[in-house]
């Protein structure tokens, strides 16, 4: 068996030993130390530091402790590894080329340029074996929280009764992440949750290197962080570096094997290591953070390492080909869990059934046959109206599941009777660590990454619940769905002025123009009970990330035997209800439609008639053909758009001549009735408007 010393060989001391490891394992850290520095200085930019120092870390990880197969980045039984660290992108690249991820050197010699499989940060969808885009510091962190947590729900759709850590579907979250990362407040929100969760299968490495842009990370972060996440309730251990600053491998070997033993905590291993390792004058520094080394620095740090400073992107066939070696012992691994599954399988047919669905995302015959139609008479609120429908969908996809950010009895995201998600040792009642209600506390932006999580799982269906004008403290997790374009699904409610009293804090103003201008994202504002059944019925068919806006305050159930039917919210846009010889159209959304209908009424008793258009979604419009288009928003004919938001992203639909009543400030606290009328959102001022226009 080889020995490893680790650390400095001074006087005998600071001397480990890590079973299995071999001079080769030495040679390919150190040629991955000397990539990453080559890399950047080629293109002139990146981030050499961090991947230099991290390097150790990440070969022992994908070497010895990930469950992955390289021939197949999506397999079932894999573990899943998250670099939240994007900026230190070559940190995965290297490994992923190690391991014969199908990254090769001309990959990493092309490394951040136009069309490489090597971009700045790491893009989902993009290079086989990056399991999420990062990059915006402590998203990975966040998403990596949702990740455990759908494993956990999945166990427990799949296989409830295996034993404790004994089920194929079992698995681990692995995350490599920063001082930034643990800077940023969205980690600490998920972090928190997944204490309360007590997310076992979850292991994060903090590379704690005390070093950011501006210098020494002391300069603005200063706590115990090891102790903020003992009180979290993690299981914490810390690593200290070895006496030359290169990583204690052996230590931190022994907390990862530590970590894979913990099940009842999710495990945080505090890392000391020294950026830029081992280079002579830009190890410790910030420069070497997100700056290239220099021709003479990368010479003089590739005679540190023992490694010849004239080569430039070398790698010796026969440490490539050790560490391809990972490939052989992954489908081995990969052979034993398949052994296992097709045992699973023939007991259990149902469920196998099951997954077999879920993996394709199919859905099942008549999945939405029960889904609710509400009749004229009653008004109903839309987020009444949503909390029904959730129901609906719940009752037939076991794989849907959600809740919200504290507010479910107002955002109406409970599936009634599906339990708390909550782990075995609650003593909350209805606590079940297989429930479909999440509870993600008051933490939106962990909410919207961790959303994003348990859709990058990859089998289940999730959803998650907060105030619409508090889309804002979720828009980076937003953003994100829609750039890895991942169907993550949002819930806003109270989604205007009809808040009321609780003023201008809690009213969306600006939100529908900013979340519309998310490229990648479906903002859909239904105007009726039936048109959210509808959108939902979208939703669940389509790929795509979304946000459902909906309403607090009651609005009318449109009669379809005097409108048209409410199928034509599936094309984003649709003539609601037409009068003979319009003389101009009312575009109108979610509860302004409503008063598009009464005006209709208020103006054809003038004898001018107009057509009403409910637009709930601008983004499926578009996808429309122009003849469609044409057919509800007909050329020639003056338009009138009608939504309580600013007036931003209107005109490309109204035109220059087009008139927008909408609101350019925010609200007012006072009841709804009394803010639509003193804001112009009446019959009279619509009216006036049209006549205005023709």
């Amino acid at each position: 068996m080889a020995r490893v010393v680790i650390g400095d060989k001074e006087n005998g001391k600071q001397m480990s030993t890590v079973q299995g490891w071999s001079a080769l394992d030495d040679q390919a850290v150190s040629y991955a130390r000397a990539l990453a520095a080559d890399a950047v200085q080629k293109v002139g930019n990146g981030h050499p530091g961090t991947a230099m120092s991290l390097a150790p870390v990440a070969y022992n990880l994908f070497q010895r402790h990930l469950v992955h197969d390289p021939s197949d980045p999506q397999w079932l039984g894999r573990d899943r590894f998250i670099l939240s660290c994007g900026h230190s992108s070559l940190t995965l690249y290297i490994q992923l080329f190690l391991s014969g991820y199908g990254l090769e050197m001309r990959d990493l010699e092309s490394f951040r340029t136009w069309g490489s499989l090597t971009p700045g940060h790491p893009e989902f969808g993009h290079t086989a074996g990056v399991e999420m885009t990062t990059g915006p510091l402590g998203q990975g962190v966040a998403t990596a929280v949702g990740m455990a947590m759908a494993a956990r729900y999945e166990r427990g759709l799949l296989d409830p009764a295996a034993p404790a850590n004994q089920s194929l579907f079992d698995h681990s979250i692995w995350v490599i992440c920063s001082d930034g990362d643990l800077q940023e407040g969205v980690s600490a929100e998920a972090s928190s949750l997944a204490g309360t969760q007590e997310l076992g299968n979850l292991n994060v490495i903090y590379d704690d290197n005390r070093i950011s842009i501006e210098g020494d990370t002391h300069n603005a972060f200063t706590e115990d962080v090891s102790a903020r996440y003992r009180a979290y309730g993690w299981h914490v251990i810390d690593v200290a570096a070895a006496a030359n600053g290169n990583v204690d491998l052996a230590a931190l070997d022994a907390a990862m094997v530590a970590a894979k033993k913990e099940s009842s905590k999710p495990t945080l291993i505090r890392m000391k290591s020294v950026i830029a390792w081992p280079a002579p004058k830009a190890q410790g520094t910030a420069g070497s953070h997100g700056s290239a080394l220099g021709e003479d620095e990368i010479k003089a740090t590739k005679v540190a390492l023992g490694l010849n400073p004239d080569e430039h992107f070398a790698m010796p066939a026969e440490v490539l080909a050790h560490a391809r070696l990972v490939k052989n012992r992954g489908a081995q691994t990969r052979e034993q869990w398949n052994t296992k599954f097709e045992q699973w399988i023939t007991g259990n047919p149902d469920k196998a059934a099951l997954l077999t669905r879920l993996q394709t995302r199919s859905l099942p015959a008549g999945w939405d046959a029960q889904l609710p139609v509400f009749a004229p008479g009653k008004d109903v609120a839309t987020r009444a109206a949503s909390g029904e429908v959730i129901n609906a969908i719940a009752a037939v996809l076991p794989e849907f599941w959600g809740g919200s950010a504290d507010l479910a009895g107002s955002n109406n995201t409970t599936i009634k009777g599906g339990g708390s998600f909550l782990p075995a040792t609650s003593a909350i009642d209805g606590a079940n660590p297989y429930g479909r209600i999440i509870h993600f506390g008051i933490r939106e932006h962990a909410m919207g990454s961790i959303l994003n999580g348990i859709t990058l799982h990859g089998l289940s269906r999730s959803f998650g619940g907060t105030f619409a004008v508090f889309s804002d403290y979720m828009r980076p997790a937003v953003r994100l769905a829609a750039l890895m374009k991942i169907p993550a699904t949002f819930v806003w409610t109270h989604d205007s002025i009809g808040v009321g009293e609780d003023g201008p804090t809690h009213q969306p103003i600006e939100h529908f123009a900013a979340l519309r201008a998310i490229p990648g994202l479906d903002v859909i504002r239904p105007g009726d009970a039936n048109e959210v059944t509808e959108a939902w019925r979208k939703i669940i068919t389509r790929d795509r990330a979304c946000g459902i806006l909906l309403s607090r305050q009651n609005l009318p159930v449109f009669d379809r035997s005097q409108c048209e039917a409410a199928a034509g919210t599936a094309k984003g846009a649709y003539i609601l209800k037409e009068l003979p010889n319009p003389k101009a159209i009312l575009i109108a959304t979610g509860s302004e439609v409503s008063l598009a209908i009464d005006a209709q009424t208020a103006l054809a008793a003038e004898g001018i008639n107009v057509r009403v258009v409910s637009a709930p979604c601008l983004e499926w419009f578009a996808e429309q053909d122009q003849s469609y288009k044409d057919s509800v928003l007909t050329p020639g004919l003056v338009k009138i758009s009608i939504e309580v938001g600013i007036a931003q992203g209107w005109r490309e639909l109204i035109g220059d001549s087009g008139i927008a009543i909408s609101l350019e400030h925010y609200g007012a606290s006072a009841d709804a009735k009394r803010l639509f009328k003193e804001f112009g959102f009446s019959v009279d001022n619509v009216v006036a408007q049209v006549r205005k226009a023709i």
